[in-house]
């Protein structure tokens, strides 16, 4: 992981969607808390951030993009991703606030265009499916659906076989984008990102093929009063979670 993140960190990245206001103006200035999340957590995050009784600003990306942000300073009160080692990366960086909490659990699927049939786990069905053609996935440099992916795929011997015919995008909801337009004819995400954008699940891959799944959230230095409350509110939203697919949070 340690050669993984220093290949990340030289990588050249841009600050997510919504960011760069935040950047130029101080941080003191503003009325939203500014939350940093990994962008598979967008449909249930937002639903929590509506109901928080302070505004909240989201700013989403791949995890390692976000780690990389809040490591370098970017104006922000908390952090959550979608992989424990990304925040034990932070946390070694010295800005966190405090240790992070589990916030929600996944599983990994293969998603497919709408009414496509399920499909066996083989390198046989999914050249089949593929058809020549690639499939998206998220970067396993810096995107955690797409470590747990190639994981998976190594764990079942299919990595080496498949792993040219990738199209590794910058984060998951991306890799699902390919799929909801069609351009691809599978895709490696998360169960939740299923869930109400059309596309559907044709295969899961078995817990034990790769790392579990965990979502941690924490709060980072200067974090403004507020941030706790509304990390505690993610925390305690298990039935929002759900309702999008996601897995109940471990314990902590």
């Amino acid at each position: 992981m340690a050669a993984r993140i220093r290949s990340e960190l030289s990588r050249r990245t841009v600050l997510g969607t919504g960011l760069g206001l935040a950047l130029t103006t101080p941080l003191a200035a503003q009325e939203p808390l500014v939350v940093l999340a990994a962008a598979s957590l967008k449909p249930a995050l937002d639903e929590v951030a509506e109901s928080f009784p302070q505004s909240v600003a989201l700013s989403y990306g791949g995890s390692g993009t976000i780690a990389r942000q809040a490591a370098r300073g970017a104006p922000a009160d908390a952090v959550l991703l979608a992989a424990t080692d990304w925040m034990d990366w932070l946390a070694g960086q010295g800005v966190l606030d405090g240790d992070p909490i589990p916030l929600a659990g996944n599983r990994l699927i293969l998603a497919a265009p709408p009414g496509a049939a399920p499909l066996p786990l083989t390198a046989e069905a999914i050249d089949a499916r593929l058809e020549g053609g690639r499939f998206a996935m998220g970067d396993p440099l810096s995107v955690p659906a797409g470590r747990y992916g190639q994981q998976a795929l190594e764990t079942l011997g299919l990595w080496a076989h498949l792993r040219g015919r990738a199209i590794l995008a910058e984060n998951v909801r991306a890799a699902l984008a390919y799929v909801a337009r069609g351009d691809v004819a599978l895709g490696l995400v998360y169960g939740s990102d299923a869930v109400g954008t059309g596309v559907v699940d044709v295969a899961q891959f078995p817990p034990d093929t790769h790392s579990p799944i965990v979502y941690p959230g924490a709060l980072l230095r200067g974090a403004r009063p507020g941030a706790r409350g509304f990390l505690e509110a993610v925390a305690g939203s298990g039935p929002v979670f759900a309702r999008h697919g996601f897995a109940p949070r471990p314990a902590a």
